[in-house]
């Protein structure tokens, strides 16, 4: 049996504006074509799955209820339109966590490491070589890399175009 492709999305600046911190309800403000480029890799046979680093958490802006929400609250929103996420990896760690608990050097999931992506992989049977990433930042691209998936940055504007232009579908 072979593996599911799917696209990995970071959140902040590829699914929705990066405001700085968003994590409440009224930070929650989409990309011009977002749920129209995850409905169309749906109807691919893509699973949609968000990769993101939070570092918010370990800042003390916010706890990982309120991320943990804002993020259902995302899925919320997307299915609302029609367009899946299949699963959402978020990080809270960061090396210079004002929280103890959140504070780690290097940690496996923190982008640019791989490790939310190949806990994705592991957990949803993806096949890394039919699946690929969308970021807005050289971190995104280099996590990618580095669990054997193609990357693409994307650097604002229609991610549907972008979607569109990417996979020419």
């Amino acid at each position: 049996m072979t593996g599911l492709p799917a696209v990995f999305l970071d959140r902040d600046g590829v699914l929705i504006e990066d405001s700085g911190y968003p994590h409440l309800p009224e930070h929650l403000k989409l990309i011009p074509g977002a749920t129209a480029a995850v409905r169309r890799l749906n109807r691919l046979g893509y699973l949609a799955v968000i990769v993101t680093n939070q570092s918010g958490v370990a800042r003390g802006m916010f706890d990982e209820a309120q991320m943990n929400g804002f993020n259902a609250l995302l899925v919320k929103r997307m299915a609302q339109d029609g367009a899946a996420i299949g699963a959402v990896y978020a990080c809270p760690f960061h090396p210079e966590a004002r929280d103890e608990r959140y504070r780690h050097p290097d940690h496996p999931d923190r982008k640019p490491n791989p490790g939310m992506l190949l806990r994705a992989i592991a957990d949803h049977d993806i096949d890394p070589a039919k699946s690929f990433m969308i970021g807005d930042q050289p971190r995104d691209i280099e996590a990618a890399q580095r669990a054997g998936v193609s990357g693409f940055l994307f650097q604002g504007g229609d991610l549907d175009v972008f979607v569109r232009e990417l996979i020419g579908a």
